[in-house]
């Protein structure tokens, strides 16, 4: 089995479905959160119209063209964060986003920060992961292969992975990119994008 730095610079369709597993752990002095992945979608830069990355670089996006194995985070409608584990080829900007999990390590730390929820639903959607887990603006760039933010690939034979389109996407919705792991409570319900009114 090819380590982590290995595993990441494969062609995202690879690598997403290749997390499901494994387990995003933080660090920090209040004590760690540790958070196994149940659910993730693809992003394939610049041949995705859905990519942040679609139209080339920005001071936002600059993170996901690499090096693969660091974290892109980004501040969404105003008040949540999500992340992405970096992958691919350097300058290709393509990313994996981390859509939900189980948290398992820090449960009471990571309901503090999500205020009591319950444990399936502390991680549960890639804005409550990022909460649980203590993840911000602070962390984009951050190098998974250092800490105090690491992924740890699972080494468990990978079961059977479900497939579908990503969540609330207006281009290219229909591509089935999200992975997840059948019968965990713990994925996130799927919605399609809600259409603007003018």
């Amino acid at each position: 089995m090819p380590g982590l730095a290995e595993a990441l610079t494969a062609p995202v369709l690879e690598v997403a479905p290749r997390l499901l597993g494994a387990v995003l752990r933080h660090e920090r002095p209040e004590g760690a959160v540790a958070v196994r992945l149940t659910e993730v979608e693809a992003y394939d830069g610049p041949d995705d119209p859905g990519s942040h990355a679609f139209r080339g670089p920005t001071d936002r996006n600059r993170v996901m063209f690499g090096p693969p194995g660091r974290l892109y985070v980004y501040f969404t409608y105003g008040m949540h964060y999500c992340c992405n584990v970096v992958c691919g080829d350097p300058g290709h900007a393509s990313a994996v986003l981390l859509r939900a999990g189980e948290v398992v390590e820090g449960v009471e730390t990571a309901q503090v920060r999500r205020s009591g929820a319950r444990e399936r639903d502390l991680a549960r959607g890639p804005a409550r992961l990022c909460e649980a887990l203590g993840i911000d603006r602070s962390h984009n760039g951050a190098d998974l292969l250092r800490g105090p933010l690491t992924l740890s690939l699972s080494t468990a034979p990978r079961g059977e992975v479900g497939t579908g389109p990503r969540v609330g996407l207006r281009r290219a919705a229909d591509r089935p990119w999200r992975f997840w792991t059948p019968g965990e409570p713990t994925v996130s319900p799927y919605r399609p994008a809600q259409q603007r009114r003018r």
